[in-house]
């Protein structure tokens, strides 16, 4: 969600997103670490495709959460609910 969406839940709603939305940094460090092991696998056994191309967009979605919460955690401060 970007920073506009955010502004347009209501409290309850934007106190549910948070609710739902905690990161986990160790969980999310082990499946980065996962990915990226598909990704040297896949280089050294040269099959690049989808083998290579999924595991970096989910890489790319895991760098991302931590960016969303923080924005959630910007506007649960502004509204004065944290």
């Amino acid at each position: 969600m970007d920073q506009n969406a955010l502004s347009q839940l209501s409290n309850e709603e934007l106190l549910e997103v948070a609710k739902n939305n905690k990161p986990s940094p160790v969980l999310d460090a082990f499946f980065i670490g996962f990915l990226v092991g598909i990704l040297i696998y896949s280089a050294a056994k040269n099959t690049w495709g989808l083998v290579t191309l999924l595991p970096l967009y989910l890489i790319y979605l895991f760098l991302k959460k931590p960016k969303q919460y923080e924005a959630l955690k910007n506007e649960l401060k502004k509204r004065n609910l944290s």
